[in-house]
């Protein structure tokens, strides 16, 4: 055993349809799909983090424990792209002030800005006022 930290090396994904989600996931990030072993797809790696989608049996049934915040020096103007990709915007969380997106199978995540935002002390956001 040793005293070095561990790192995330690569973040998998769940998928009933490993393809789509990778080509979703590929346009949104600009990552393109890099490999292809039995279950999985992944997309090329950067700055050290791996992404990769694996063929699951059962469909996402319930809101993710984790999720992905992704930026844009625009979030509001990359719904449209979401969208256009196969996304879609969940408007039950828009109370909360982000902008809360779903991938083709459901898989929440944020589209925040690449500079601060102030969170209330509830966790708001104000980025789209």
């Amino acid at each position: 055993m040793t005293d070095a930290p561990m790192r995330i090396h690569t973040l998998i994904v769940d998928a009933a349809d490993p393809e789509r989600l990778a080509a979703f996931w590929s346009g949104l990030l600009g990552r393109p799909v890099v490999g292809r072993v039995g279950p999985y797809v992944w997309l090329r790696r950067e700055n050290g983090l791996g992404l990769g989608f694996q063929r699951t049996g059962e469909p996402k049934s319930v809101k993710n424990r984790m999720h992905f915040d992704i930026t844009s020096p625009d979030p509001p103007a990359e719904q449209q792209r979401v969208e256009a990709l196969g996304g879609r915007r969940l408007d039950e969380y828009a109370g909360g002030g982000f902008l809360v997106m779903a991938d083709p199978e459901g898989n929440e995540f944020c589209v925040i800005p690449e500079g601060p935002f102030a969170l209330d002390d509830e966790g708001r956001a104000d980025y789209l006022d």
